[in-house]
């Protein structure tokens, strides 16, 4: 069928209404991993299939049985899954712990490969470097972060390199000591970045895939105004800017970003909210697929404030708030297909979709939501 017979043919099914099939394959649907605080009816990661052609979720079903895995990450394979478990004690000692999973092709439930210490207590936050070689992993009540290698089999082995962080700030009750929050890597796999509540700094190191190694840079960090407390980070898809959102003031902080010297720069800093909010505090920050919008979680206010970006400076814009449909957005992500996002409402256990208006990137309620006990991750897995 030559290409001006089709061209014909489409323009003959506009004019007669004719209910002709798309050529185009409709958008895959993705597997959801949702990482959660463990209770009495909530017993660790949980599973569901989310369809971008309909903006809905299937009723989630438990993926593995782990204590506190608030934060979870995918291998590049999409074979593989590795949580914190934040517990106080792993095998003795006062640390965290990170466990490794295989993930069933078929159905997507998770094994239990194996687990090591985090290096400190409170993990909170890990990643999985674009090699598939190594974990990452943030302690938050430990104020450190460490790498742990993986092995040929998916396994973790013990930690390659650990660096405890020093010094405090000027909110004596929050700020007493280091408290490391995320970690990050650029797209290179050359830098990691850990924004630390308790230093007001997102802290930068070199990066070594191939011997696991974290090594201090210069400039060693990104500075956030006295007592902003930055929490969770994330980069443009140019690579050119980052952006960190700030617990304690519900701020978001965009930095201009040199890949070659591993140095931010901050460009500004805006508010998250629409007016004082007592109590609030930021929690996650997720720029979209395509660099036109950024925005960040408040929990308190209860919203997801939304900005436009400048892909030539970086620079955001209020698009103002959209509430998350229950209490605590923990964390939050947008499907790959860039059409949605899916919050995560620790305090009210369930998982809301919005859509996202792709020309003006302003979210929307779609009434669809499941039950989640204290969902508090949301991570997506393409389905083949």
């Amino acid at each position: 069928m030559n290409r001006l017979f089709w061209t014909g043919f489409i323009v003959l099914t506009t004019v007669f209404g004719f209910n002709i099939p798309s050529r185009a394959a409709d958008p895959h649907k993705f597997r959801v991993y949702f990482g959660t605080y463990t209770n009495e009816t909530t017993k660790g990661i949980y599973l569901s299939v989310f369809d971008p052609a309909t903006g809905t979720l299937a009723p989630a079903e438990l993926a593995a049985e782990i204590k506190n895995p608030s934060f979870v990450a995918i291998h590049p394979s999409r074979k593989l899954l590795y949580s914190v478990s934040e517990v106080a004690d792993f095998d003795g000692k006062p640390v965290g712990g990170v466990s490794a999973f295989s993930i069933d092709p078929a159905s997507g439930k998770l094994t239990l490969l194996n687990a090591q210490p985090s290096m400190g207590a409170g993990p909170c936050h890990l990643v999985v470097d674009s090699a598939g070689k190594n974990v990452l992993v943030a302690n938050y009540g430990g104020g450190s972060v460490a790498v742990l290698p993986i092995e040929s089999d998916g396994r973790l082995a013990p930690a390659s390199s650990s660096i405890q962080h020093h010094g405090s700030s000027v909110d004596k009750q929050r700020q007493e000591g280091p408290h490391a929050h995320s970690i990050n890597l650029d797209a290179a796999n050359k830098f990691a970045f850990a924004a630390d509540l308790g230093l007001d700094k997102v802290l930068i190191y070199r990066f070594d895939g191939a011997k696991g190694l974290l090594t201090a840079n210069d400039p060693p960090a990104g500075v956030v105004a006295p007592g902003s407390g930055p929490r969770h980070f994330a980069f443009h898809p140019s690579g050119k800017f980052a952006f960190v959102n700030n617990e304690m003031t519900s701020t978001v902080t965009s930095f201009t970003y040199d890949p070659a010297k591993g140095a931010l720069t901050e460009i500004h800093t805006l508010s998250t909210l629409p007016g004082p909010t007592p109590g609030n505090s930021t929690a996650e920050t997720v720029v979209h697929p395509s660099g036109k919008f950024v925005y960040v979680s408040n929990r308190g206010h209860d919203s997801l404030a939304m900005y436009k970006c400048d892909e030539s400076t970086g620079k955001l814009t209020s698009l103002g708030n959209q509430s998350t449909g229950g209490k605590t957005p923990r964390n939050f992500n947008i499907d790959p297909s860039g059409g949605y996002v899916l919050a995560a409402n620790q305090s009210t256990n369930n998982v809301v979709v919005l859509k996202i208006d792709a020309s003006t990137g302003k979210l929307t309620a779609t009434g669809m939501s499941i039950d989640i006990g204290s969902p508090v991750c949301v991570r997506f897995v393409k389905l083949d």
